[in-house]
């Protein structure tokens, strides 16, 4: 079995990833190949911040890897909070504080879409590719259901009724836009073998 170094610390992206690969790939996090570091994402891009993290692990490991940035894009908000999605209630990348933030700035808007954007960074022998993965929605008026992590409970994409939060990791696999990128990536890496 092949061996992908994922450079994430978050075991929610972790699972998710390891869930879409279905078993072609042992996947390791960051903590798996004992890197603890927090690794700085000072890119204003996505791309940028994947690249980031990618190069880093090649760099300091020696290990072809992949990472992903991922970026919530509300247009009434000209495209908040995109790069800082993570950190946009400060630092401490607290997902509850990020949604009061989100949907305090909301308030009265009545344009309420929005856009999930993920970018796949691969380096492997060398060589940068990226893969990009896309879904439409809409931010809710309030938090709806217990699944996934980060927005989920607040975002709802295009041609449904329930958020990623209530929807099963399978359900919500097929549609994301990190499903999206990482099946772009695994096509690119079928190619290769």
């Amino acid at each position: 079995m092949n061996t992908l170094v994922f450079a994430t610390g978050n075991p929610h992206k972790v699972l998710e990833v390891k869930a879409l690969l279905n078993e072609r790939y042992e996947i390791k996090s960051l903590k798996d190949i004992g890197c603890e570091e927090d690794i700085p994402e000072t890119s204003p891009s996505l791309e940028g911040n994947a690249l980031l993290k990618a190069r880093y692990v090649v760099e300091h490991y020696g290990l072809d890897c992949f990472s992903e940035d991922t970026g919530l894009e509300v247009a009434a908000l000209d495209g908040e909070p995109g790069v800082y999605s993570a950190r946009y209630a400060g630092a401490g990348k607290d997902p509850e504080a990020n949604i009061d933030l989100l949907l305090k700035k909301l308030e009265g808007e009545e344009n309420r879409s929005a856009r999930f954007r993920t970018v796949i960074a691969l380096i492997q022998n060398g060589k940068e590719h990226t893969f990009e993965g896309i879904v439409n929605g809409h931010i809710s008026r309030k938090r709806r259901g217990e699944s996934g992590f980060g927005y989920d409970p607040v975002f709802i994409p295009d041609g449904y009724e329930h958020s990623f939060a209530e929807m099963s990791q399978t359900e919500k696999n097929a549609i994301s836009h990190r499903g999206r990128a990482i099946r772009n990536f695994l096509a690119f890496l079928q190619q290769q073998s």
